[in-house]
């Protein structure tokens, strides 16, 4: 099982087909891959370039030299020169042109994976790319890409505006997780609620979902297996991203752990870490480039990025599981007092997190699915959550500018079948939500993860404009 995961390439399709269009091309092709670690990205461009002839070179964080040695002896292998592996060229430029002359008449790929790590070691390695691009690729039959999972530094070395490679890709590839509506695919016979649990921890990495499967049957058996063993990856998984990718890794784990805490205004984390607000953007910011973090704002805003009812969430199941069940009780995993670990963990995994997570899919994935149906006769050009000042939320509020329609969801993960108290509740909430009050048209969702009540039913039927998922 473990072994046809990575070779399905789950929900990658869209990213293989991208590439095989880059590589179709008769003119150069430069492609810069990008993304968290164990997201997928060199298993990607394995499975792309398994049929073709590629030149594929991982770099290390040694020196600029040892990768250009070790560079050097990729080409000779490549290009079938064993004289070449001996020599003494000490210039990345001359290696390029090797290749280039070799085979005149293919189409050449070159990869170089973890390709940050060249420039952080030298930082002019970057300039010496871009020459070797506009000077000996750019104008032959040849399909560079740079792949790399340090996202900033990816970011600032081949994307961003300073770079000197700026403007020369011919496309890009920003490795996401695997979405919900595909996890099933990883598994053999698990329920939907395995599903949802499952996720709840290992997100859509698929190198955490392949550790998982093994014990999917469990939940808290998978989590005492692999991620409170102090030998699994997924012990300090947190610690290797964020030491990967910032300098002040204290800060940021501290503004992590306060909106784990239940903080996510900017006034609330300033406070609970007693610095000024105008501190937290900045690392905000970065987190949210990481995809750790979102914003997340009322849908009814009409202008999202000006909106002071902004909180921040944490994105990442995995690393929110982390900080809310592992972080805090780390002591007690270092002294091997799991059990009570684990029963802290049972007692608050399903109402504090997964709860929480079957939310998000509803909003993300199952309302998506209920407008690609047609299921409403116009589509929302927003689909998020509701809350106001005074602490009153609905789960689900997905409205259409371009009309006056608007619909209200609740969604409830517990053992019972939601009762028409659901609906009179909502009934009751969204007369708060100030949206077009005067000419809107109503709808509601809901979404049950163990159904409904007859009652419901009969509701839902009578009420045209109730929808039951």
């Amino acid at each position: 099982m473990l072994g046809d995961i990575m070779k399905r390439f789950i929900n990658r399709e869209k990213e293989r087909n991208f590439l095989k269009k880059e590589y179709q091309k008769k003119e150069a092709s430069f492609v810069v891959i990008y993304g968290r670690r164990r997201i997928g990205k060199t298993e990607l461009i394995k499975e792309f370039a398994k049929d073709k002839s590629a030149l594929f070179f991982l770099a290390t964080e040694e020196s600029e030299n040892e990768n250009r040695n070790e560079f050097r002896k990729a080409v000779a292998e490549y290009i079938n020169n064993p004289l070449l592996a001996n020599s003494n060229i000490n210039d990345w430029e001359t290696l390029f042109k090797y290749i280039i002359d070799s085979k005149p008449d293919e189409r050449k790929l070159i990869i170089i994976d973890e390709f940050q790590y060249i420039a952080k070691s030298y930082s002019p390695f970057i300039s010496i790319m871009q020459k070797i691009w506009d000077n000996i690729l750019s104008n032959e039959n040849v399909m560079l890409i740079l792949c790399g999972s340090i996202v900033n530094m990816m970011y600032s070395q081949t994307l961003s505006y300073d770079s000197p490679l700026y403007g020369r890709r011919t496309g890009q590839i920003k490795m996401k997780q695997i979405a919900f509506k595909h996890y099933h695919e990883f598994f053999n016979n698990i329920s939907e609620r395995q599903l949802i649990e499952a996720y709840s921890v290992t997100g859509g990495v698929p190198k955490y979902i392949e550790s998982f499967e093994p014990y999917s049957s469990n939940i808290y058996d998978a989590i005492e297996k692999c991620v409170m063993s102090k030998e699994s990856y997924l012990y300090e998984e947190p610690n290797f991203l964020l030491e990967k990718e910032v300098k002040d890794v204290g800060s940021y784990f501290s503004i992590i752990k306060t909106i784990a805490s239940g903080k996510q205004k900017t006034s609330e984390i300033a406070a609970a870490l007693e610095i000024p607000s105008t501190n937290i953007p900045k690392y905000l910011n970065v987190l949210i480039d990481l995809d750790i973090l979102e914003r997340e704002v009322p849908a009814t805003e009409s202008k999202p990025e000006k909106s002071k009812m902004g909180l921040y969430r944490i994105k990442d199941n995995y690393i929110k599981f982390w900080f809310m069940f592992i972080y805090p009780y780390r002591s007690y995993i270092e002294m091997d007092n799991t059990d009570f670990v684990i029963d802290k963990i049972k007692k608050g995994f399903i109402p504090n997190h997964a709860s929480f997570v079957y939310e998000e899919v509803c909003r993300r994935e199952y309302m998506t699915a209920l407008v690609a149906k047609n299921t409403w006769n116009f589509t929302p050009t927003r689909i998020g959550r509701w809350w106001d000042r005074n602490d009153k939320e609905i789960d689900v509020v997905a409205v259409d500018e371009n009309s006056d329609n608007i619909i209200f969801g609740e969604c409830k993960y517990t053992n019972k079948s939601m009762d028409v108290d659901v609906y009179y509740d909502l009934v009751e909430k969204k007369q708060y939500v100030n949206w077009k009050n005067s000419t809107r048209i109503e709808h509601f969702v809901f979404f049950s993860f163990n159904g409904y009540t007859d009652k419901m039913i009969k509701l839902a039927e009578k009420e045209k404009n109730v929808i039951l998922y």
